[in-house]
């Protein structure tokens, strides 16, 4: 199977792939294809809202089968800030540091936050099958880590590491990207299982 990703965030790109790669998908980016796809505005008032905007367009502009991820960082302390504007929260390269100074003054008790990843695929049919998960933790007091990308280094989980100190088998077993997708797996498998005949991809 031939998916489109719907991302532009190499980061994001890679970490897809590398979960989709086991349920047989091959997943290509629009550079792949020698396309350039137009960046969806996000006008989503949720994360499930806005995967849907961008498999949506990316589908209509490809002509394949288009998985998009919409994902952001909750935090309670902030009213569920930054949320769907995790990716706009800040400056670029700001938004950790952004993220850190409103949080100096939360004690320890209330630095709990969670990621959220809302998958969305977009046939060319019309069709549609989405999947959100979850990973809970708190804010840390200061960025730590080599890996990851976006707010990973200071997001800590169960253990005490941020997602920037676990490798990539690791995070993926508890990341809310991880979740997402092997619920989304299944219900993939489940729809092409039913849509033999009139599903090609």
């Amino acid at each position: 199977m031939r998916f489109i990703i719907a991302t532009h965030n190499p980061h994001k790109l890679e970490e897809l792939r590398r979960i989709l790669r086991p349920l047989g998908v091959d997943a290509v980016c629009d550079r792949d294809l020698g396309l350039s796809l137009t960046e969806a505005e996000e006008t989503g008032a949720t994360f499930a809202e806005n995967a849907y905007l961008k498999a949506a367009a990316a589908c209509r502009e490809s002509g394949l089968p288009a998985v998009a991820d919409d994902s952001g960082l909750c935090v309670d302390a902030l009213s569920g800030a930054p949320g769907v504007y995790s990716a706009r929260y800040a400056e670029p390269g700001q938004r950790k540091a952004t993220l850190l100074h409103r949080m100096e003054q939360v004690p320890e008790a209330q630095r709990g936050a969670h990621f959220t990843s809302a998958v969305c695929c977009v046939f060319p049919n019309g069709d549609t099958v989405t999947a959100e998960g979850h990973c809970y933790g708190r804010i840390a007091r200061a960025c730590r880590g080599e890996g990851g990308f976006g707010y990973d280094p200071i997001f800590e989980v169960e253990g005490g590491k941020t997602f920037a100190e676990l490798t990539d088998a690791e995070k993926d077993a508890v990341s809310h990207r991880g979740a997402a997708l092997r619920k989304f797996a299944g219900r993939l498998a489940e729809y092409l299982n039913t849509h033999k005949e009139s599903i090609s991809c």
